[in-house]
């Protein structure tokens, strides 16, 4: 019975060692006096027949399994990449992770990254704590691939480290020891840990200058004016590397499978961000299904490039990339906003898609996408803008250097026409396609942007217009649409789809569902007319309307009245009066037996 029981115990240590990292394995070794050299499966072997001395190879404190003063055997991890921490099952710093190695769920994940906010949540503001909260799931999947990256090596070349060591160097990038989430978890307890933090982003950032360079460089986890005084700041920082270090946030690539889990968690986190930001959300995020209807659309290609000068957080250029079915395709992309142009970098790290090119600046005044000193050209462009942007540069436009606002320059206080002037200028001659999200104004406004849409309408650009449902963008309740611009189109005709009138209703927010989005599609695929929801118009049409695309002026969603039977009516208003003085008269009866 004692060695049945002894031999269990083997067998559950060794299991539990299997969890941590070869150079940790070798070091307990080296604590317990025993050789250090070997395989993996050696070094376990080694230390879990040790245990049988009388003292444990690993003890359960907290919640996890840790080897003795496992703490001392991370801190003195060489500051090497290949000997990176963290990544086995989530409780990487504290050596043992008390769980298996089941897939783990995308709502599980979503829920644990859901919860990690409650760090911040009533002391610092949503739209700030959000960027704390999407970079330290960064830096937790970029830990977790390198040390599945670096284990898989392990696997196949044994104790060779130098070959392990050229092999990573050729990975998708590049991650310092020191810098990863199991060496800033060690340390959650240091006085300086906001310092600590910002020390290894900048140090990731130096190590994949071509593909992270300046990510990081609007977020200061060191911050008293974000995140509080010393003690305030060190303990929500304590309590965020903690919250992260769930064994169930395991995000291997061999344990979580799909790589588009980690990239759609982040964009569950980017989604439950704009439901709290108010107006804020708009300048980061578009709803994934408006998303999912402009990359329809605009139905990219294999092998074309794909721009978006107002990206956000990216999710847009994203569903287009995700569009075109295979890796054939290069994305593009330019966002004014600090903070989220580098979520959008981030996003497009997690999603695979690392070598798209994001520029940082103001597109309208500072263009970044040229070739030669002139603007890039793509195949499809797409965007959704800020909506009536005030101040967007009118004052310059008319020295632009690229000529974008040769049909007319948009007023001061709305840049809507700033922005699709932009995007017709970037398009190819031949085959390029324009998806915009504007204000429903941009159809009937008078004045200069009367002008511009005349030309845009003469010259045969306009392909589409699609009306949404009302509340469908975070901070704004007011409907919007969706103009669809084409070169090369094979006739003069415009489709006018109104599908405001059918959508999800949702709590806070109303959705497009999926046979909504397949029916705005359908329709404009097959430019037929349908009664009160689609009308296909001529350019004569357009033109006696005075080039105002105002929808209803084409879609007739008026719905006659039943007529009404008036003698049918009638004979129903006497039969019940009839009643009415029967029963009254019952009432009258009942009255008098009771004496009143």
């Amino acid at each position: 019975m004692r060695d049945a029981l002894s031999e269990s115990r083997r067998a559950t240590a060794e299991v539990l060692l299997g969890y941590l990292y070869k150079n940790e394995l070798q070091d307990v070794c080296e604590r317990l006096g025993l050789p250090a050299r070997g395989r993996k499966d050696e070094l376990v072997q080694r230390i879990a027949g040790h245990g049988g001395n009388g003292k444990p190879a690993a003890a359960r404190t907290n919640g996890r399994y840790e080897v003795e003063d496992a703490s001392s055997v991370q801190g003195n991890r060489p500051a090497s990449p290949a000997t990176i921490g963290g990544g086995t099952n989530g409780g990487q710093a504290n050596g043992i992770a008390a769980t298996g190695g089941g897939r783990v769920s995308q709502a599980e994940i979503n829920g644990i990254l859901w919860r990690a906010c409650d760090t911040f949540r009533g002391a610092v503001d949503p739209s700030e704590y959000k960027n704390y909260i999407l970079v330290m799931l960064f830096v937790k999947y970029i830990s977790d691939v390198w040390q599945d990256h670096y284990d898989q090596l392990t696997a196949e070349y044994g104790d060779d480290e130098e070959r392990i060591q050229r092999r990573l160097q050729r990975e998708r990038f590049v991650l310092p020891g020191h810098c990863t989430f199991s060496a800033l978890y060690e340390q959650r307890n240091a006085a300086n840990i906001g310092e600590i933090i910002n020390t290894a982003l900048d140090e990731i950032e130096d190590s994949n200058k071509e593909k992270l360079e300046g990510v990081f460089r609007n977020i200061d986890f060191n911050s008293e004016a974000s995140l509080g005084q010393t003690r305030e700041r060190n303990n929500r920082l304590k309590s965020l590397l903690e919250d992260f270090s769930d064994p169930r946030l395991d995000l291997r690539p061999s344990r979580v499978g799909n790589l588009d889990i980690i990239g759609n968690a982040y964009e569950y986190l980017i989604g439950r961000f704009a439901a709290g930001a108010g107006k804020k959300a708009g300048e980061f995020y578009t709803p994934p299904e408006v998303s999912q209807l402009i990359a329809q659309l605009v139905d990219p290609q294999p092998g074309e490039r794909i721009c978006d000068p107002a990206c956000g957080s990216g999710s847009l250029l994203i569903k287009c990339g995700q569009q075109v079915g295979s890796k054939d395709f290069s994305l593009w992309g330019q966002e004014n906003i600090g903070a989220t142009w580098a979520l959008a970098k981030m996003n497009m790290f997690l999603h695979g898609m690392d070598n798209a090119r994001i520029e940082w600046g103001d597109t309208i005044r500072n263009p970044k996408l040229l070739a030669d000193d002139r603007l890039m050209k793509f195949e499809v462009v797409v965007a959704n803008p800020p909506f009536s942007l005030d101040k967007w540069g009118a004052d310059d436009a008319a020295a632009d250097h690229h000529n974008r606002f040769h049909r007319g320059i948009p007023p001061k206080s709305k840049g809507d026409y700033a922005f699709i002037s932009h995007m017709v200028e970037t398009i190819t001659e031949t085959s390029g396609r324009v998806g915009v999200v504007v204000p429903h104004g941009v159809l009937f406004r008078g004045s200069t942007e009367g002008k511009i849409r005349q030309k845009l309408i003469e010259e045969n650009l306009l392909d589409a217009v699609v009306g949404l449902p009302a509340n469908l963008f975070y901070g704004t309740g007011i409907p919007a649409a969706i103009l669809v611009f084409r070169k090369q189109k094979p006739d003069k005709t415009v489709v006018f789809i109104d599908a405001s009138r059918e959508y999800e209703d949702g709590k806070n927010q109303n959705r497009l569902g999926d046979a909504h989005i397949e029916k705005i599609i359908a329709t404009y695929r097959s430019r037929q007319n349908v009664a009160r929801y689609a009308y296909v118009a001529d350019f004569d049409e357009i033109r006696e309307n005075d080039f105002n695309l105002n929808i209803p002026r084409y879609v007739d969603t008026f719905e006659e009245e039943e007529e009404i039977d008036i003698r049918a009516v009638q004979e129903e208003i006497d039969r019940l009066d009839a009643e009415l003085a029967q029963v009254h008269e019952q009432m009258q009866g009942h009255l008098k037996e009771l004496g009143l």
